[in-house]
């Protein structure tokens, strides 16, 4: 299995939001309750595009696999030197290692652009994804307990750091 990561094109887009609607609509790793729109995906690459914010893909033999990106933290100026990432990886590819990659290169973006700090903001149900960031050297800085609500239930968040070393 060859895998490509490169920096995701308009064409991707409709490969995107099939993996995005799936988290949607299954799972509690995106705290929206509708799947989204072509029109609003496009919207979303057109704005992280407009603020120089990457978005990448792992490609597999001419498929999205996988996409990963990261934005402002927050809005308030001190806040400039941190971002917030979210990688995710289509149900058919996922346990093939298409997360590590594409979090290591966000990694090395981040540093490239200059950025101080990635954060991880991550339902604390989801362990898999708490040791996977762990591998990376991510801390757990703290739980919000009950912030969302989805499925019925009451949802935690645990928020993850990486302080990134240049």
């Amino acid at each position: 299995m060859s895998v490509q990561i490169r920096r995701a094109a308009a064409p991707d887009i409709p490969a995107i939001l099939d993996i995005v609607n799936h988290s949607i609509l299954f799972s509690t790793s995106i705290y929206d309750y509708d799947a989204r729109t072509l029109e609003q995906q496009q919207l979303w690459f057109a704005e992280k595009n407009a603020l120089n914010f990457p978005v990448i893909v792992a490609e597999i033999d001419g498929k999205v696999a996988g996409f990963g990106t990261y934005g402002s933290f927050r809005v308030k100026v001190a806040y400039q030197y941190t971002v917030e990432h979210s990688v995710y990886v289509a149900e058919d590819f996922k346990g093939q290692g298409i997360g590590k990659l594409l979090l290591s290169e966000l990694i090395e973006l981040a540093k490239l652009d200059g950025f101080h700090v990635m954060i991880g903001c991550i339902d604390a149900a989801n362990a898999s994804s708490i040791g996977f960031h762990e591998k990376f050297g991510f801390e757990i800085t703290g739980t919000i307990k009950e912030v969302g609500f989805k499925f019925g239930r009451w949802l935690d968040l645990v928020l993850m750091q990486l302080i990134l070393k240049h």
